[in-house]
């Protein structure tokens, strides 16, 4: 077990206040860590230190920010080991799923940098013949960051990376029950010469989020997690601009002409990767009836590579969940399909005799009723729930009742059907015969307009330019 400090002003400090969280292993229940819980003037002075940076930092050439992106890059890299250890220790995901996570969290910085040297301004004619308009990007100023728990440091580098390219300073609060990787992190980004203060940690929990929110010399909001709390922090920002990426409910759709064997192995990776708590999981597999044995029989012989055990075990591949509050939510969903007639095909169960009472089961439950919770809700468990449709209008219908609409996937042979599925499907991305959980650096991910998932996009250029303000020149000749 270690102690650890808030991140403020480029220094690790102690903080103000006398209370710390605990940081356990969801793994093997020890304790791992310990972080001190942030005070009003821990936060004043994180907000302080960041607009103060963010003065100098915003009046930098973007190719000056970008150099030194590469290089905090380049320092990820070299503490891509610790940083992973790190990540399992505290959230309970297989080794080699951290290992990737932070890996990408180096490579997104790197195309972040590269994307933001070529954010070109545009000129446009004017009404007047003396006049000449053209638009520059420039930064918002200093944006307050709330993360999840499930990917710690590569969900603080998704803002992080677009909002220092463009000039912004952050301050970030990180769930307290996952810092240690983002405290860690921040050592790269000191080692890379980042200037003092334009990134701040104080990991907290949902007062500390209140606070960051409402807090004057906050002037945006980033924040990534559930629908409920996003609701709450979009409350309280009132007219601060946001990016909210919040919760998934995602169908996975297998058409009449699929490949049942492909659409099998997709759903069951998407319902284990990082033991399905993940935004974009495959928390409903929607079956065409002419198909479902086939595919009810695939999915059990796909989940018998599923190996729930010890993260740090290179033959596991489903590690704990990450926490007791999602261990009791999959009990409830379970319980609740069962008591609606569903078949509990395979797990269902917390699995005895483990180091803790997190290590969930893989479940494949059939026959999952529309008003099941399991159907309606994000599970955010390594489930696989199957639901069967009568056609391809009756799918399609399923997959867009339901008040979330994040990532979708649909597997099919016939484009005509892609096609119709990737612009019917009320969801921000459809990906065509491949998991819901599909995630590439360069695509642009968020919710679908209108559904309670958020808005704006992260990854891409859309990011850095949801992180700037358009400045608009106007001249006369």
């Amino acid at each position: 077990m270690t102690s650890h400090q808030l991140f403020i002003d480029g220094t690790f400090v102690d903080g103000t206040g006398d209370g710390a969280y605990e940081v356990h292993s969801p793994a093997t229940g020890e304790l791992v860590g310990t972080v001190p819980v942030p005070t009003a003037a821990d936060l004043d002075a994180a907000v302080a230190a960041a607009t103060r940076a963010q003065a100098d930092w915003g009046r930098r050439t973007v190719w000056e920010r970008a150099a030194v992106l590469h290089r905090v890059a380049d320092e990820l890299d070299k503490r891509l080991d610790e940083l992973a250890r790190l990540t399992v220790l505290e959230q309970g995901k297989p080794l080699a799923e951290a290992v990737s996570d932070i890996s990408e969290t180096a490579m997104l910085i790197r195309l972040q940098a590269e994307d933001a040297i070529r954010m070109y301004g545009a000129t446009m004619p004017s009404l007047f013949p003396n006049k000449r308009l053209f638009t520059t990007y420039r930064p918002v100023g200093v944006w307050g960051v709330i993360t999840p728990w499930n990917f710690p440091l590569h969900s603080v580098v998704e803002f992080a990376a677009p909002g220092l390219a463009m000039g912004n300073a952050l301050v970030v609060k990180p769930p307290a029950n996952t810092p240690l990787s983002v405290l860690a992190g921040m050592e790269a980004f000191a080692a890379a010469g980042l200037p003092d203060g334009l990134i701040n940690i104080l990991p907290g929990d949902g007062i500390v989020g209140d606070a960051l929110v409402r807090h004057r010399g906050i002037h945006a909001i980033g924040f990534i997690g559930s629908s409920a709390t996003g609701a709450k922090i979009q409350a309280a920002a009132g007219l601060k601009r946001s990016i909210m990426e919040c919760s998934g409910n995602g169908p996975l759709v297998v058409l009449a002409d699929a490949d049942v064997e492909a659409a099998a192995k997709a759903a069951v990776y998407g319902a284990y990767f990082c033991a399905g708590q993940v935004c974009c999981a495959t928390e409903r597999a929607l079956v065409h009836q002419d198909v479902h044995d086939e595919f009810v029989a695939a999915v059990l012989r796909a989940a018998e590579d599923v190996v729930l055990g010890d993260p740090f075990d290179p033959a596991v591949n489903l590690g704990p969940l990450n926490n007791e509050g999602v261990a009791a939510k999959m009990d409830r969903h379970v319980a609740d399909a069962r008591a609606r007639g569903a078949k509990i095909l395979t797990g269902g169960n917390r699995r005895a005799g483990m180091p803790t009472d997190l290590y969930y089961e893989f479940t494949v439950i059939d026959g999952v009723p529309l008003d099941s919770l399991v159907s309606r809700e994000e599970s955010f468990g390594p489930v696989v729930p199957i639901i069967t449709g009568t056609d391809d209008d009756d799918l399609l219908r399923i997959a867009n009742d339901d008040e979330l609409g994040l990532q979708g996937a649909v597997f099919t042979k016939d484009m005509g059907a892609a096609f119709r599925f990737v612009e019917e499907m009320a969801v921000g991305q459809v990906v065509v015969n491949d998991s819901t959980c599909f995630w590439d650096a360069n695509m642009p991910f968020g919710g679908a307009g209108g559904r309670g998932t958020g808005w704006g996009r992260m990854g891409s250029r859309l990011t850095l330019e949801a992180m700037s303000d358009v400045r608009t020149g106007v001249f006369t000749v």
